[in-house]
């Protein structure tokens, strides 16, 4: 059975510096009709900086969404037409100010698929050399350097509920044996 969705109708909602919202009227494979709110996202990266002595760069930041600071592995959006890999590179100096001398991809995850059209890529970065952040003018970061094995069990009891965090510190575990 093709159960694709063909978009009869879409109505643009809004435009705002990150995110776009679009409402489409599309045809069910019954032949009947539904309504999908979608969000459509540039896309982003996450990296997992882990240094000699396994210990990952985090960072603590507020959220207004949730209303509270939360721990998360670097990350940032990719500009328009930006190579997730460049980007990834630029979000680990802006916001740990490290570069890396060793990078893997650790692959994408689509974050919430039934309405968010995000695409995170994922990396693992090791052989780190620190300088200076430099973060966007309206982020405000607290920097952190966390026990890999820690980390992994905050993630596991649910202390840690950012899904990219989680995803890529279970990835890398699972790749490196940790």
């Amino acid at each position: 059975m093709d159960m694709t969705e063909k978009t009869l109708a879409r109505q643009d909602i809004y435009a705002g510096r990150v995110v776009k919202l679009h409402v489409d009227t599309v045809s069910l494979p019954d032949g009947g009709t539904a309504t999908r709110e979608i969000v459509e996202h540039p896309g982003g990266v996450a990296i997992v900086a882990l240094d000699e002595e396994n210990r990952v760069c985090v960072v603590r930041q507020y959220r207004y969404a949730f209303g509270r600071m939360m721990l998360e592995i670097p990350a940032g959006k990719r500009e328009a037409g930006e190579d997730p890999f460049l980007t990834a590179q630029r979000e680990l100096q802006e916001e740990v100010g490290a570069t890396a001398a060793s990078w893997q991809s650790l692959g994408t995850l689509l974050p919430s698929p039934g309405c968010y059209g995000e695409r995170l890529y994922l990396y693992l970065a090791r052989g780190l050399t620190f300088g200076a952040v430099h973060p966007d003018e309206d982020e405000f970061l607290e920097c952190e350097r966390m026990d890999f094995d820690t980390l992994y069990e905050m993630c596991m009891d649910g202390s840690v509920e950012d899904a990219k965090t989680v995803a890529a510190i279970l990835k890398v575990k699972l790749l490196l044996g940790l």
